[in-house]
């Protein structure tokens, strides 16, 4: 059960409106950048090595941006290889430091454990079903969620935040030759170099489906609102 919150008090703490918006910038931006990566080779392998003449585990269906990755096609698209890898790494750091002071300021703060740890009411199953219901249906939330995350949201920020994330920059970093030489362990653990690019690549597909589904019910909630909260605060206009 959602608790009773003051109607005037602020949903969102400047801290979480200025990390929110900050890392969504740095999604996209990562995204952009990831997708001119990705066509520079779209061949996915397992283990540490991978070229154009070894087996792919899978392939992409698009054409590359190069004309030594033999893809079935035709044509080559544009090469935009430089910039790109130059700004996912860029871009990957300050994902990273955001992402440090915001579960720094969360521990100290009490947010993590007040906004996104579920209550033991919210383990109920009457209660998580009726939510996972509703949200199956596409029912708009009641107004009691203007100020409090249901338990679905919890669970899927605690997952990206601590877990899909982190895995994120870690099987990112498995794929720099400089960090690797620092830390070869962490490709080791992973199988691999091109294990680790693999594992990148649907861990991303992860990040951009939450994110889909995360724009689809700030819509359904109601967007204006929604987005009036993550930037003054408050849901409402005073």
């Amino acid at each position: 059960m959602l608790p009773q919150m003051n109607s005037d008090a602020p949903r969102h703490s400047a801290l979480v409106r200025v990390t929110h918006w900050v890392t969504a910038i740095s999604v996209f931006a990562l995204l952009l950048s990831g997708i001119e990566i990705l066509i520079s080779h779209p061949r996915f392998y397992w283990g540490e090595t991978g070229n154009v003449m070894m087996r792919p585990l899978f392939v992409i269906p698009i054409p590359a941006s190069r004309a030594t990755v033999h893809t079935g096609y035709g044509f080559v698209m544009p090469d935009q290889n430089g910039w790109s890898r130059s700004l996912h790494f860029q871009t990957a750091w300050v994902l990273v430091l955001t992402g440090l002071l915001y579960c720094a300021a969360g521990l100290l703060t009490g947010h993590i454990r007040t906004n996104l740890l579920p209550a033991a009411a919210d383990w109920q199953w009457r209660n998580f079903l009726r939510i996972l219901s509703q949200h199956l249906r596409l029912q708009r939330p009641d107004e009691a969620e203007a100020h409090s995350y249901n338990v679905l949201q919890r669970l899927a920020y605690l997952v990206i935040i601590f877990a899909a994330v982190p895995m994120l920059i870690w099987t990112g970093l498995a794929m720099s030759p400089a960090f690797v030489s620092a830390v070869p362990a962490a490709v080791t653990l992973l199988g691999g170099q091109q294990t680790a690019r693999t594992l990148h690549f649907f861990l991303t597909l992860l990040l951009t489906g939450f994110v889909a589904v995360h724009i689809a019910m700030v819509i359904l909630a109601g967007f204006r609102s929604r987005i009036r909260a993550m930037i003054t605060g408050t849901p409402k206009q005073p």
